[in-house]
């Protein structure tokens, strides 16, 4: 699945004022005071990069990714005690989020699938919540989406996060510290951005045979 979301009114990003003309012309842009940013107006902190997400360092947070053996990322999920948050980055149209239609596309599919979703609003605008059955049983899903410049993050929570977003935690500064790289290639919308390895941990990936989850 994709999703993202259309700025609600009142978002927290100054970008948003900018882009609105809420700015008066002699004041100079400022960055949005959270993130996800996008890499042009990224504050300086450490960060892990995987191409075109960057994952700032929060402490107790275990980075997890998937990887090819050609070191190409096909999952990333955030880890922090019993909860998880699974994350991904599209391409977007210039002129408008998709998070609405695309959320309604979700809410259909977990319906067709037997599962009931919600739609509650959240501190990233309208999310999309959901008590799924898995091999391991019901599980409780969070959906949330941002639209950037030429980009959407999706996240995915699980565990307590999931129904209370108070539990979240440290997740929530991962998510509100990310960093997006998109590039200037042209790209069908919706289509992943790349993911990689970073080069020390690909490199020693390409020593090993098989272990394609790794912990960075």
């Amino acid at each position: 699945m994709i999703f993202s979301r259309k700025r609600a009114e009142g978002a927290r990003h100054a970008r948003d004022e900018r882009d609105n003309g809420v700015l008066d012309a002699e004041d100079t842009p400022q960055a949005p005071a959270r993130g996800p940013y996008d890499l042009a107006e990224a504050p300086d902190a450490p960060r892990l990069d995987l191409g075109s997400l960057q994952i700032p360092a929060v402490p107790e947070v275990e980075v997890r990714v998937q990887a090819d053996p050609q070191g190409v990322v096909q999952q990333v999920v955030l880890v922090h005690g019993e909860n998880a948050l699974q994350l991904g980055v599209f391409a977007a149209p210039r002129s408008e989020g998709i998070w609405d239609e695309v959320r309604e596309e979700i809410r259909q599919s977990l319906f067709n699938d037997g599962a009931a979703a919600q739609e509650v609003e959240g501190e990233y605008g309208t999310e999309l919540r959901a008590r799924v059955r898995t091999p391991d049983g019901i599980t409780d899903l969070r959906f949330v989406g941002i639209d950037g410049p030429r980009w959407m993050v999706r996240g995915v929570f699980q565990g307590a996060a999931a129904t209370n977003p108070d539990a979240a935690g440290p997740l929530t500064a991962c998510l509100d510290g990310l960093v997006v790289d998109r590039g200037q290639e042209a790209k069908p919308v919706r289509e992943p951005l790349p993911l990689r390895l970073p080069r020390e941990v690909a490199e020693q990936q390409a020593g090993q045979e098989g272990a394609p989850q790794r912990e960075v």
